[in-house]
């Protein structure tokens, strides 16, 4: 058994503590495998012996530093590559050897991940509830009466059951999120084209991203910064570019009540009015948004022509082999035949309107709030009504794509039936990161645990309530949500608890070539001073020691009074590194910092 959290922050400090191996991770890694009772999460998998030969090779290479994915096993689903295995995409007589892996699965193994199997799916990704593969239907991890969601449903599953560390899905509707909110997880949807699609089946190729299923924002943002990049192979590749989102004020977009549409269960209403006020307290200031444009936009991707690309994408499959796929795909993906071209432009004109519309809403909210699904089916449910049922889930989702938007869905609660609620945070292609590290504040105050072990976190208070003995941390810069160094407490446990400041009595400076960039908080009661924005996290105590004796001079943790009075324990800098330093005391903020005077520095440093 590996002691701690089965997950990439998780895992990560496991090695770097020496409690646990590679070898060790990939056998507990099968025998969880094994032990599930749920034989249609996989399609195919790793034979054992390649699982372990893998895990051996990096045991010998010794140094988890070195790889930032250092011995992390995960799954993808079977409409992605890996060479040597077939790629069915839900369809056995589709499937075919590829001579070649995806290049997001090449870029993960590389940097020191382990495959060990490929998922279930709904056929042909065509879908939302996971229940289209004649592999069987993955049973969601809370209640096997209901549909773990789709169409990447091996993979979340995977995921949520504790099998693998993280997984990769695609998402062309909400594919990537769906799922992830049945199953208390988190589903991060990236901008199109940052992460290459070379080696994926495609669905519409024009919308279609890959996807990533784990139990944090933190653990998925690690991963898609390891799995990005322009791909010049891939026609539809985008290079990598940033959008920034205020990280201490910021407005997020949420549904007016005419427009929160939950299908009689009202507990999911409930639970979404609580995440509105969860977000706020991280920050956030909620904005009634029009919903219409983005839900005309979304009844474009079934009701418009894009069930065309799908056509596109398996029509030389479909002409000789139409008897053989799922009647449900079938009826959506041949129904297609009968549109025309002028039908193609006229879906474009219509899209393109509704994007104008939405970009009026996008000056209201810099992200939005969503609920991720409207309820969840059972089993029952789907075989009654296999198109309505899935057209429903799509409801908060279908958009996104189409106008071009990221998203991350996070877990939010559950209800008393014991089903998990998860909302989704969007906003604009490219501000992934930064989306990320608002969805890692709001779900540290949500859920206590993610996947199928259920615990909420007491109300108003931080899941690490229900942790153990944990100590206050007040951090103001490179260790910030989001920053570079975050994922040296996130490693310890650490969990986010709230956004605060400090009295105003302290300067802030830019230290002289630390690296990665860090700033020096130095006190001056009485003097010229400001209040300086950062945030409290709680860490077991007893990895506090270990954390602040890894702290490099001229840095240290000493008592910081907060602008309420309370008095905490935080990073200081030795007054006599801040002479000759940059103030930035002006900015308030190390984001703030970052935001608005750093880049101007790297435009006047290109410009020399």
């Amino acid at each position: 058994m590996i002691a701690g959290p089965f997950t990439v922050a998780g895992l990560k400090a496991a090695y770097r503590s020496g409690a646990a191996s590679p070898v060790d991770v990939a056998r507990e890694t099968l025998r969880r495998i094994a032990a599930y009772d749920d034989p249609a999460v996989w399609i195919s998998r790793v034979p054992e012996d390649d699982v372990l030969a893998h895990a051996e090779a990096l045991a010998a290479h010794g140094d988890p530093e070195c790889l930032p994915l250092f011995g992390i096993p995960f799954a993808v689903k079977d409409n992605i590559d890996y060479a040597g295995m077939p790629t069915t995409a839900g369809c056995p007589d589709f499937a075919y050897m590829p001579p070649h892996s995806a290049s997001c699965v090449d870029r993960l193994i590389a940097a020191g991940a382990i495959l060990v199997g490929k998922t279930n799916l709904d056929q042909f990704a065509t879908g939302l509830v996971g229940t289209r593969s004649p592999y069987g239907a993955p049973r969601c991890v809370f209640d096997s009466r209901y549909v773990s969601g789709g169409s990447s449903s091996g993979s979340a599953v995977a995921v949520a059951a504790g099998l693998v560390a993280f997984a990769l899905g695609t998402d062309t509707a909400g594919s990537g999120r769906v799922p992830a909110a049945f199953n208390n997880i988190v589903g991060l949807k990236p901008s199109k084209g940052l992460i290459s699609a070379r080696g994926v089946v495609p669905a519409c190729r024009t919308l279609d991203c890959v996807s990533i299923f784990a139990h944090g924002a933190g653990d998925a943002a690690e991963v898609l910064r390891i799995a990005e990049g322009f791909d010049s192979a891939d026609p539809f590749s985008r290079s990598p570019s940033v959008r920034r989102l205020p990280q201490e004020k910021f407005r997020f977009g949420v549904l007016p009540p005419g427009e929160w549409e939950f299908f009689a269960d009202a507990e999911q209403a409930q639970l979404y009015g609580a995440a509105v006020a969860r977000l706020g307290s991280c920050g956030g200031e909620p904005v009634e948004i029009d919903f219409q444009p983005f839900r005309d936009a979304g009844a474009l991707l079934y009701e418009g022509a894009w069930t065309a690309e799908r056509l596109a994408s398996v029509k030389s499959f479909l002409a000789r082999h139409e008897d053989r796929v799922d009647p449900v795909v079938r009826k959506i993906i041949v129904g297609a035949s009968r549109l025309s071209a002028v039908d193609a432009f006229e879906s474009v004109y219509r899209l393109a309107a509704f994007s104008r519309a939405a970009e009026a809403q996008w000056k209201k909210a810099d992200l939005l709030l969503l609920l991720t699904a409207p309820g969840q089916p059972s089993f029952a449910d789907v075989a009654a009504d296999p198109i309505g049922a899935n057209a429903r889930l799509g409801r908060y989702t279908n958009f996104v794509n189409l106008l071009d938007l990221c998203a991350i869905a996070v877990p939010a609660g559950f209800r008393s039936g014991g089903l998990a609620f998860g909302v989704t945070l969007m906003a604009p292609a490219f501000a992934d990161a930064d989306l990320a590290a608002i969805a890692e504040r709001f779900e540290q105050t949500t859920v206590a645990t993610t996947g199928a072990a259920r615990e909420l976190s007491p109300e108003g208070s931080s899941p690490a309530a229900s942790r153990g003995s944990m100590i206050d941390l007040f951090v103001v810069g490179a260790h910030l949500s989001g920053m570079p160094l975050n994922h040296e407490l996130r490693e310890r446990g650490a969990v986010f608890v709230r956004s605060a400041s400090t009295a105003p009595e302290y300067r802030f400076y830019a230290l002289a070539d630390a690296a990665p960039a860090k700033p020096g908080l130095v006190r001056h009661p009485g003097a010229h001073a400001a209040s300086i924005a950062g945030e409290i996290w709680q860490l077991p105590a007893h990895e506090f020691g270990c954390f602040v004796a890894q702290i490099p001079s001229p840095l240290g943790v000493g008592k910081i009074v907060l602008d309420d009075g309370s008095i905490i324990s935080g990073f200081l800098c030795e007054a006599h590194a801040v002479r000759g330093a940059e103030d930035i005391t002006r900015f308030g903020s190390w984001r703030r910092y970052h935001e608005e005077a750093r880049p101007l520095d790297a435009a006047t440093q290109r410009r020399k």
